[in-house]
């Protein structure tokens, strides 16, 4: 649905230009070829054991149960209801459908079974729980009696949430956009009895309109198709099969014979993403999309933030600078940042930053968190520390488990007022002009005839008709309402009303506490309340990172505290895997799933990163143990032996498509942090398999690389930490004055390629000690603590002055580049 605020067609990475290029030319080398409508694709889809209750249920009582439904005032449901098998889940997403007519199975071998033992079709509706459209489809198609029928007649309907298994999702995604050119949430597949996707698509509205064939339409000339032609349809799908594993393998450019690329690369990188840098309100973009939706995309920060460091030419330090501060402050300046709650929304439908699709999800949290954080160590400007706090404090206040973990998001649809019967996207977070005068009358001291409401509009572009334009809105939901957002510093504001620039950040604050004590009174969007392990890794090493930057030790306990909760909740000492997620149950007790879904690639991946940025905040070598002890488990479960890199699920799954995370967009792919992690597990342990490894991810995507670098600017970082890191030793105690003075010189500069280690003579007893050489014949000189810095193959005298510290890693530049 690409006339929508939420676009479907702009949520997908994969859908850039740079991607559809390469789907219609080739860029990897691959034939060009097109899905033709109608034509299947066999599919084995991953066994969950079979559930043994009846397929109707009934309710008499109140239950919590979250619900989307526009004759739903609450997440109870206090009336009788009929319920389906969703109601047995965990997730809040299929929970959100357990009440639709429609008879839901989740992916389960008694679906599965009955679609083959009846010879019916599957029907497959995939999304997740704050997901706009996916509630827009649920209330138009599936809670509509007569559509339902027809689902129910000749269907077998499976509702998944793809948060849950991205597996799933990951393939018929694949198929979804080779066949249209496009894709998004919610996904809607027809599949065959033994899964061959039949034709598919995103989002459809219930009868023919907007140029898209009504839902109702299509069950019905699906149906009639597949008993008319039941046999040319299956006969194709082999052919169909094969077409898929060519883009399968075009996506990740596997040329072994390639060899690691060169750091060229990375100036390649910078060229593209310059080409597409919107100078005026930052971000890149293609330059027909200039205007259009914005994505944060963290990693386009990390990568620029490390060339600036490692650059030894002035203009591009310069350049790669100002594109991340200048597109960080307009982030925080736009509506996608919640000026009043805190937090940042998942991207915005226009090219200024100004209004957001509202839900805000935590792996954009924990990705920014980390970006204002490096932009705080460049610059020690407390503008962007300030944005640090700022999502610091959404996370831990709204995110939060009591036990450490931290949930996956808020929705962006929610009641306008507790009465109303239908959800509004960004009703939560939107101001009437009305509202803001009532609420904000007062006059500020000392200013005759200037009161609250005057500063706030004035700062925040706040205007009697609303500041939401019909381009931005072409639904209604937010007319005459107002998104803040700031064209101007707190500076020019200050300027304007003749008020100090400290006195007009204060009234500020004190007018945006009043207007989040007011926010509080409306119905709060939904909260999806699973803790993913992947997530929550990000937001390990985004609260270590943060803590570290910004010297908050609450920061870093926050990150102790979520690693702990993974550790107890969602590794399975005895089986030896990581789950994928667990559930908040009644009182807040960490749920599992009858038959816990094992956690794929970027669990893994996440995770290590997270445990070793925790380490780099704490030194607790605990967190090293564990980060090894998953990473070998990874290479067990996950690492192709043929043609290098990772798969993205277990080589047991079933799936047709073993496929490979590879481009980096809203999230790292799981092979750019991997390769990451390797190279800082090879250098804290001396274990060379792990670069060989490193090595070996680096040839596979090499041919991809080379050629389009800005699909991979993450794993380009690591191919720079690849030919040069920077290794510093420092032994001394943890908590002695020395020692912390030294460590602060580490932190208070971007180092690229870091890899920190903190030595305690006294506590020898770690891994540290017993596998790094260094590390075990490092001694403190004179009592003092003392610091070893490597780098291009060679490491420096000992350093104990601080000041010679600094020089030394002022001095880490790489001459390529």
């Amino acid at each position: 649905m690409t006339s929508g605020r939420c676009s479907i067609l702009s949520t997908v990475r994969y859908v850039s230009e740079l991607s559809k290029k390469r789907y219609s030319t080739g860029v990897y080398g691959c034939r060009a070829f097109h899905l033709v409508d109608n034509t299947p694709l066999p599919i084995v889809g991953r066994r969950i054991n079979k559930l043994n209750y009846n397929s109707t249920f009934f309710l008499s009582t109140s239950i919590k149960m979250a619900s989307t439904s526009s004759s739903t005032k609450s997440s109870g449901h206090s009336a009788t209801k009929k319920l389906n098998r969703l109601s047995l889940e965990k997730s809040p997403y299929l929970l959100q459908h357990a009440t639709n007519p429609v008879e839901w199975y989740p992916w389960s071998d008694e679906a599965l079974e009955r679609a083959r033992k009846e010879n019916k079709m599957i029907f497959l509706s995939v999304g997740y729980s704050t997901c706009h459209w996916c509630h827009v489809m649920e209330k138009e198609s599936f809670e509509n009696g007569e559509i339902a029928r027809i689902m129910n007649e000749n269907f077998i309907n499976i509702k998944v949430d793809r948060e849950e298994r991205p597996d799933i999702d990951r393939i018929y995604m694949t198929f979804v956009q080779a066949k249209s050119g496009h894709g998004g949430w919610p996904m809607s597949v027809f599949l065959s009895p033994d899964l061959t996707p039949i034709t598919g698509g995103t989002y459809f509205p219930p009868d023919d309109k907007y140029g898209l064939i009504g839902f109702k339409s299509l069950l019905l000339e699906v149906a009639k198709k597949w008993t008319q032609h039941k046999g040319d349809i299956i006969k194709s799908g082999i052919h169909i099969a094969s077409r898929l594993r060519d883009i399968v393998e075009c996506k990740q450019g596997v040329q072994k014979e390639d060899g690691v690329p060169t750091t060229e690369c990375a100036l390649l990188c910078v060229h593209l993403l310059a080409n597409g840098y919107d100078p005026k309100f930052g971000g890149f973009s293609s330059g027909s999309r200039m205007s259009g939706p914005k994505f944060p995309e963290p990693v386009n920060f990390n990568f620029l933030f490390n060339i600036y460091a490692r650059s030894t030419s002035a203009e591009l330090r310069k350049q790669c600078l100002e594109m991340c501060l200048h597109t960080l402050k307009k982030m925080a300046h736009g509506g996608i940042h919640d000026h009043v709650g805190q937090g940042f929304s998942r991207y915005s439908v226009d090219g200024e930053w100004h209004v957001p699709h509202f839900e805000k999800m935590l792996y954009d949290q924990a990705q920014l968190i980390q970006a204002y954080a490096d932009a705080y160590v460049v610059t020690k400007d407390a503008f962007y520390s300030d944005i640090v706090d700022d999502i610091a404090t959404y996370v831990a206040g709204d995110l939060r488990h009591k036990e450490g973990g931290f949930y996956s998001a808020e929705d962006a649809d929610s009641l306008p007022e507790p009465e109303a019967s239908a959800k509004r996207e960004g009703a939560f977070y939107v101001w009437s002009y009305d509202e803001i005068k009532e609420l904000l009358d007062e006059e500020i001291p000392g200013h005759d005839n200037v009161r609250f409401c005057d500063l706030i509009c004035y700062h925040f572009n706040v205007k009697k008709e609303g500041n939401v334009k019909k381009a931005q809105d072409p639904h209604g939901e937010l007319t005459g309402k107002n998104v803040f957002i700031v064209y101007d510093g707190v500076e020019q504001t200050a300027e304007h009303f003749g008020i100090s620039v400290e006195d007009t950040k204060s009234y500020i604050k004190e007018a945006c506490r009043i207007l989040f004590e007011e926010r509080v009174k409306r119905p709060r969007p939904h909260l999806d309340d699973k803790i993913i392990t992947a997530w929550n890794g990000l937001m390990i090493s985004g609260f270590a990172r943060a803590g570290a930057a910004v010297r908050n030790k609450r920061y870093v306990e926050l990150a102790t505290d979520a690693a702990k909760f993974v550790e107890r909740y969602l590794f399975d000492k005895d089986k030896g895997v990581l789950l994928r997620s667990c559930y908040r149950g009644e009182g807040d007790r960490i749920m599992q799933t009858s038959v816990p879904i094992h956690g794929f690639h970027d669990d893994y991946a996440f995770v290590v990163k997270g445990l070793l940025d925790l380490y780099e905040a704490n030194f607790d070598p605990h967190w090293i143990e564990l980060a090894e002890q998953l990473q070998d488990i990874q290479d067990r479960l996950f690492w192709d032996t043929q043609n290098g890199g990772y798969f993205c699920t277990i080589d047991d799954s079933q799936m047709i498509l073993r496929m490979k995370d590879a481009h980096d967009g809203a999230e790292p792919s799981s092979n750019s942090i991997a390769c990451s992690n390797l190279l800082r597990l090879a250098s804290y342990l001396e274990r060379k398999e792990l670069k060989d490894k490193a090595e070996q991810l680096l040839c596979a995507f090499g041919k991809s690389l080379t050629e389009m670098p800005i699909m991979f600017p993450q794993l380009t970082l690591a191919l720079l930490d690849y030919y040069d890191a920077t290794q510093i030793f420092l032994v001394g105690k943890s908590d002695a004055e020395d020692t912390v003075e030294m460590l602060n010189v580490v932190r208070e500069r971007l180092v690229p390629g870091r890899v920190l280690v903190l030595a305690d003579p006294e506590e020898r007893d770690n891994i540290l000690f017993r596998k790094n050489a260094i590390v075990d014949k490092l001694k403190p000189e004179n009592g003092q603590a003392t610091a070893v810095v490597c780098q291009h193959r060679t490491c420096s005298l000992h350093i104990t002055n601080p000041s010679e510290l600094a020089s030394r890693l002022d001095d880490c530049r790489s001459p390529d580049l």
